[in-house]
């Protein structure tokens, strides 16, 4: 790769619509960008490349494509209204296992578990358990985290799939390639709907107040 196209000059467009694109770039997953690239390109490599101005609307053109880019009035706010996705994918999660994440009492499994999924997400499962999915208990603490974050990625996978293509991708673009989004299962399709409403609705009364 040229010198040339590794330029971090500033931009100072006053194009709002430049703006977003140039965030959505900055904000993606490396191997994302890496995937439509070259999959052996080093991280360093990539970070540099989503810094450079004069490349992120290139990029976005590569990652979305020339159509989804160039259709300025369905940039709005995206799905997540702009929350970190693993964020909503922990709490959709945390609302999935609630019933085994309210089990878990001893110092050691919640330090365990909280260290993995956040205070957020525990409090969270605690305050919807009554829409917990699912029914089999999970008394590792370790093994909880896991199937905490796959399912909630899943869920938030399945939520995106009933999203317009732009939303869709907006927010799996700043996921990494392989998480459950990628294939939600029949199960997620199912209960996603009523888990992410629950934490849209979390993370709008967040932005309200900010």
């Amino acid at each position: 790769m040229s010198v040339s196209m590794m330029s971090t000059e500033p931009n100072h467009s006053l194009d709002p619509h430049s703006d977003l694109l140039r965030e959505l770039i900055a904000l993606s997953h490396p191997s994302r960008i890496a995937a439509h690239l070259d999959a052996q390109l080093a991280p360093s490599t990539v970070l540099q490349l989503q810094k450079a101005p004069r490349l992120q609307e290139r990029l976005a053109e590569l990652l979305l494509g020339r159509e989804l880019v160039s259709n300025r009035n369905s940039w709005g706010g995206d799905v997540l209204l702009g929350h970190d996705p693993r964020r909503a994918a922990l709490l959709a999660g945390s609302i999935w296992h609630a019933r085994s994440v309210v089990k878990l009492v001893s110092k050691r499994d919640l330090a365990v578990l909280i260290e993995n999924v956040g205070t957020e997400a525990h409090a969270f499962a605690i305050r919807h358990l009554s829409s917990a999915v699912a029914t089999q208990s999970i008394v590792d603490p370790e093994q909880l985290s896991r199937q905490i974050e796959h399912d909630g990625y899943a869920c938030l996978g399945a939520r995106l799939a009933e999203a317009s293509e732009l939303d869709r991708r907006r927010v799996l673009l700043r996921l990494s390639v392989g998480t459950a989004a990628d294939a939600p299962a029949a199960e997620h399709h199912k209960a996603a709907g009523q888990l992410l409403s629950l934490v849209i609705a979390h993370l709008a009364r967040e932005t309200r107040t900010a």
